[in-house]
């Protein structure tokens, strides 16, 4: 294997303050898609849509495990994880964040995300397009509980719904 070039560390952020002081740190939403739907096109042309999804959702699950790591942290109450969550999702604009359900048995949890950046405002396409959350939601998920989480897009802006909403449930181990 060669010699990787761009191993994600969060150093890849960069100082925004220094590189960015009249711009700021934010950019449009169209920005934003443009680089998703063109990447997403790409994978799709290049490997089918099964596998440029599954490079989504690790994309997302990569992402989740460093916002975890670097801007939720170490919490061990669940509605002080899900209040600074829901901040999170807030601060960078991804979305509003809701917990809809929550079994604290079985561990299942339903999550809504309205005004999501992925989705909200898209024509319907008669399918759930936000894989990448899917990924993000259950690294978050992973690391706040220590327990693997599969998560699923069950509602979406794009299948005529207005709130992204995801359902959650852990994986049990096999024996």
């Amino acid at each position: 294997m060669t010699d990787r070039k761009y191993e994600f560390s969060w150093d890849l952020i960069g100082d925004l303050e220094l590189g960015r002081p009249n711009l700021g740190k934010y950019c449009r939403l169209e920005v934003y898609r443009l680089m998703q739907f063109t990447f997403r096109d790409i994978l799709e042309k290049k490997f089918g849509t099964e596998v440029a999804n599954e490079i989504f959702y690790q994309a997302g699950y990569m992402s989740g495990v460093e916002v975890y790591k670097n801007l939720i942290g170490t919490i061990e109450d669940f509605p002080k994880f899900i209040s600074t969550t829901q901040e999170v999702f807030k601060e960078l604009g991804i979305g509003i964040m809701r917990v809809e359900k929550h079994d604290a048995l079985t561990g299942a949890i339903t999550i809504t995300v309205s005004e999501d950046m992925d989705c909200s405002g898209l024509p319907e396409l008669e399918y759930e397009i936000c894989i990448y959350d899917e990924g993000f939601i259950a690294a978050l998920l992973e690391q706040f509980t220590g327990k693997k989480y599969r998560v699923k897009e069950v509602d979406c802006w794009c299948t005529g719904d207005r709130t992204c909403r995801f359902v959650a449930e852990l994986i049990m181990e096999q024996k």
